[in-house]
């Protein structure tokens, strides 16, 4: 530990009744069974039924799955990771000698854990309405970005829907090569569909990139077909 959880907890413009519970929830399970694991499970499950409400609010005419879509926009490993480097988090996270000697305090995945896991600790002291309170203030900036664009639907889902509507055969992708040094490859991928229309080809930083970019090419090509 770093720098003392008090001083983290005046910066959140927090004050718990319980302060072992704040400092649970900085605590990797690299330190042992007193973890904040379940502290996390219970924080991912109270900010997702938050932000689902105000997006809810937010979205009169949005459907369910733009919802989610939106949810899932905000709600995620690197959102919170973000959210908690804005408040230094990672200087304040309890690990273990190997966590702390591998980094661990900037890695994505332990930062947005700690993050719900201070949710869960807020809402065991302090309650829901609160804890709602607090989440809608930190992720005030955030919720005031998102917009519907943010959950249009990809490129690849877009095709597939599409082939699905006209009961086709779902599109093929083929990785064709990948070269580069192991840090830096670029893959080339073929996107073939039952439309008798050539294969798309494509290039990117991963295969799943490179993917959705030849799902694009496609989908384009099918729109000029149907023009």
């Amino acid at each position: 530990m770093i720098k003392k959880p008090e001083q983290l907890a005046r910066k959140l413009g927090l004050k718990f009744n319980d302060p072992q519970l704040f400092i649970m929830a900085l605590t990797h399970r690299s330190m042992g069974a007193n973890n904040n694991e379940r502290l996390e499970y219970l924080g991912d499950a109270v900010l997702g039924f938050v932000v689902a409400q105000k997006l809810y609010e937010k979205f009169p005419a949005a459907g369910e799955g733009e919802l989610s879509r939106l949810r899932a926009s905000l709600v995620n490993q690197s959102s919170l990771a973000e959210l908690a480097r804005e408040h230094s988090i990672g200087d304040y996270l309890i690990l273990g000698s190997g966590e702390l000697k591998s980094g661990g305090y900037r890695r994505d995945s332990i930062l947005s854990d700690a993050m719900e896991a201070v949710m869960g600790a807020l809402l065991k002291d302090q309650g829901i309405v609160f804890c709602q309170q607090w989440i809608l203030q930190i992720f005030d900036e955030k919720l005031k970005a998102v917009n519907t664009e943010v959950c249009k639907k990809d490129p690849k889902t877009q095709l597939q829907e599409l082939m699905q509507s006209r009961q086709l055969n779902l599109p093929v992708y083929e990785l064709v090569t990948q070269t580069g040094a192991a840090h830096e490859q670029t893959f080339n991928v073929k996107c073939t569909v039952e439309l008798g229309k050539e294969p798309c080809f494509a290039s990117g930083v991963s295969r799943k990139k490179a993917e959705q970019a030849a799902a694009e090419k496609m989908l384009n090509k099918i729109k000029k077909m149907n023009s």
